[in-house]
């Protein structure tokens, strides 16, 4: 637990907009407010669930009202006079902050229960953050700047998030001056006072590799062993601190520690369970903020004396977040403290194992530590949030292709009743699951079933969505297959139709699917799989490889010169691709997409692309390919993409869900990457998104404002065509897209001024304003 006395970003005036209220929970990153009256007396509180709980409530929204209409009045409360142990008893699962009043019930302090977190130098530390991975230098640079700035830069480039050292005045530290040439010392503390005497830097020195640290991105920190460095330290502004084992009894330093006010990440090797609660009770005390670290001080120490299964215990303890310090050889150990709650690693590293000192022995070499960034990451990804389990996407294609569905066994007809026996189960999976077929019985069939027709999730329902004329002002259409056209371009007032090719339609006459020209845009969609499993890949660095992708998309627009003369609003149709340039492990290094670039260039110079327009598509981080995910390189960054099109002359089309996953995974603005990226969009394929790789869903279904998405390409790109791509649209004759242009007409229509609001919208739109 904390007590912060510089409340200000917490509170708020009654009188204040919920607005006002709301832009505050932003800033202070809490999600919390507290509102108070003129004079200070405490009369509310507003979290992010009490303003839920409140929009839920509106008929209509205005957030210019006074937020007092939003206040949650009943609180904990506790007094700026009461002892610690009392305040810590008021925290619940679901409160993180007390506010503490004084006698007049002005609010004078904020208690913050310290498990939740802390931030050094800009890295947040806590349970939804990855875990905070420190480089331990030490004293491995031995002496020397160059070798202290060279293992800066390595431990940059292996993926760590801190670098940290030691400081010691080994006057102050070590009685009789801290000469190793005391004979009164055994010989364990000559040897180890010999090391340090030659292998400090000097203050400056140390300093100077701080300030390198910041320019290679890092977080410097440091170890003090002794008031005298405590005090060099804060001079330079150092922003949190590192206690080593050693000191963790040492209590008359921890109390000078905790008065600094920064957070403590604290070692708790060499010590019994008596003395670690000693301790935390001290820094309970003292408000500290800090993070207890797990730790055997042998080195190296044997995998059996680890015990990581203390790490649960010891986050009781602490009554905070923890982490592990480790001595043990590689870094395995490591990678599974993570896996047990660790939110903090620290390991030694050097570069060469070799050299003179202890720590060197135990410390991990630039690739090691490397691999172990890399394994940790992959834990994190796959420890998830423990909730109630879902299929993703990747599960969902796969049983598209291997589960069953329920089928008609013979012909049905419409407003038959449906009984057992005229149903059936068979593969592929892309219907109704066959646990739902006693759910069709009794019911009556919406429409004539030949045997084989699959059963819908809408068939259980007493509506459906169906085609009907739409109202948007830029050309709009469908995506289909070739045997859809006919039907689906008779059904609804679409003005463009774009065809998705798969490998076999590649071998098929396409004029034998189209009547007559018609006064229709034509987009085509080349296959990214074409016979023989080839990817097309236009980046490969295999010349064969890649001469079979240019040969292959050049049948693509081949098949597209032939249906052009049919679609008479397309002079010029536009053939959507991507491009390739994905990998399997990990996602290249900027300076390699570049090369990708190159080549992808170079294949297009090899292309007759004569009379149609190559656009590639914006791409999502983790594409899904056979059931499998993948690591994209190309046509992510709204940068890259714009340079590239400014460069080169080209449009893209801009798939709004694979580019909202992009924006999710690299944590940029998804508004500045439509503003960066909308200029050069020729086309548009629209469909929601989730997380980082939940892409092609139903609009409203995922985390995209629609509203804003609307109005915002309304601005940058109001010429682009449009689709809705939703994943299995098509099924039940195109019952997706039609829920999809539905939703989206309204978004339009709202982005535009007008008030039409459909009920699916509502949470997008608490979200949004949250």
């Amino acid at each position: 637990m904390i007590i912060q006395r510089n409340i200000s970003s917490f509170v708020v005036f009654s009188g204040d907009s919920v607005l006002d209220a709301l832009k505050k929970i932003t800033a202070n990153k809490s999600r919390i407010v507290f509102a108070v009256s003129e004079n200070g007396v405490l009369e509310g509180v507003l979290s992010d669930g009490d303003f839920r709980r409140w929009l839920s409530a509106q008929r209509d929204i205005d957030l210019d009202q006074p937020v007092s209409v939003a206040l949650n009045r009943s609180f904990e409360v506790g007094s700026v006079d009461e002892d610690p142990a009392v305040t810590e008893k008021r925290f619940r699962e679901s409160i993180d902050y007390v506010p503490l009043v004084d006698a007049s019930q002005r609010i004078v302090a904020i208690a913050a229960r310290t498990g939740r977190g802390i931030v050094i130098d800009g890295k947040v530390i806590d349970r939804d953050a990855p875990a905070f991975l420190i480089a331990e230098i030490g004293n491995n640079h031995n002496g020397s700047l160059a070798l202290a700035k060279s293992l800066i830069d390595h431990a940059a480039a292996a993926g760590a998030d801190c670098a940290k050292f030691q400081m010691r005045s080994m006057a102050a530290l070590y009685r009789g001056g801290g000469l190793s040439s005391d004979g009164s010392d055994d010989l364990g503390a000559q040897y180890t006072l010999d090391l340090l005497s030659r292998f400090q830097l000097r203050d400056d020195q140390m300093f100077e590799a701080f300030d390198h640290c910041r320019t290679k991105g890092l977080v410097p920190l440091c170890t003090p062993w002794d008031e005298e460095s405590l005090e060099k330290l804060e001079g330079y502004g150092m922003q949190a601190y590192k206690v080593a084992s050693a000191d963790l009894t040492n209590h008359p330093f921890l109390e000078a520690l905790a008065a600094t006010g920064k957070p403590l990440i604290v070692s708790t090797g060499m010590s019994t369970e008596a003395e670690i609660r000693e301790s935390v009770a001290l820094l309970q005390q003292r408000a500290a903020r800090y993070v207890l670290l797990h730790c055997n001080s042998t080195y190296p120490a044997p995998f059996k004396d680890v015990n990581l299964a203390y790490l649960q215990r010891l986050a009781e303890i602490g009554h905070c977040l923890v982490g592990y310090s480790g001595h043990e050889r590689d870094a395995n150990i490591a990678i599974a403290a993570v896996a047990k709650g660790a939110k903090v690693i620290e390991k030694h590293f050097t570069l060469d194992k070799t050299m003179e000192g202890n720590d060197h022995r135990v410390s991990l070499l630039p690739s090691e530590f490397a691999a172990m960034v890399e394994g940790i990451r992959q834990v994190e990804a796959a420890l998830g949030s423990g909730g109630e389990r879902r299929v993703t996407q990747g599960e969902m294609m796969n049983r598209e292709t291997l589960a069953k569905s329920v089928v008609a066994r013979v012909p049905i007809r419409e407003g038959q009743a449906i009984s057992a026996p005229i149903l059936d189960v068979k593969s592929p999976g892309n219907g109704l699951q066959p646990n739902r077929l006693k759910d069709l019985v009794g019911r009556r069939a919406r429409r004539a079933m030949a045997p084989g027709d699959l059963f819908f999730p809408s068939d259980l329902e007493d509506a459906a969505a169906a085609p009907r004329a739409y109202q948007f002002t830029r050309p709009w259409g469908i995506p289909m297959r070739y045997h859809d056209y006919r039907k689906l371009k008779q059904v609804t007032n679409l003005q463009l139709v774009e065809f998705h090719l798969s490998y076999k339609d590649m071998d098929l006459d396409p004029t034998a699917f189209v009547d007559m020209p018609e006064d229709l845009h034509l987009v085509v969609h080349s296959p990214e799989l074409f016979a023989g499993d080839h990817v097309l890949d236009l980046c490969s660095a295999d010349p064969a490889y890649r001469d079979h992708s240019i040969a292959e998309l050049q049948r693509v627009i081949d098949v597209t010169r032939r249906l052009a003369p049919y679609f008479r609003r397309s002079p010029r149709p536009c053939i959507v691709t991507n491009v390739g340039g994905f990998t399997t492990d990990a996602f290249l290094a900027p300076d390699e997409t570049a090369v990708l670039y190159e080549r992808f260039v170079e294949s297009l110079a090899h292309l007759d692309r004569d009379g149609v327009e190559i656009i590639p598509q914006t791409m999502p981080p983790f594409p899904w390919h056979f059931g499998g995910q993948r690591f994209h390189n190309l046509f992510l960054d709204p940068d890259e993409i714009a340079h590239f099109c400014a460069a080169h002359g080209m449009r893209v089309c801009l798939d709004v869900s694979h580019s909202k996953l992009a924006c999710n995974h690299h944590r940029w603005s998804f508004h500045e990457f439509l503003h960066k990226v909308g200029p050069y969009v020729a086309h548009l394929h629209m469909a929601d998104s989730e997380g980082v790789d939940g892409e092609g869903l139903q609009i409203g279904a995922g985390d995209i404002d629609w509203v804003s998405v609307c109005a915002t390409l309304d601005e940058v790109a109001p010429q682009a065509t449009f689709i809705p791509e939703i994943w299995q649209g098509h099924k039940n004759e195109g019952e997706g897209f039609w829920v999809a242009l539905d939703r989206l007409e309204d978004a339009w229509r709202r982005a535009t001024g007008e008030h039409a609001v459909d009920a699916a919208y509502r949470p997008a739109v608490a979200r949004a304003s949250a």
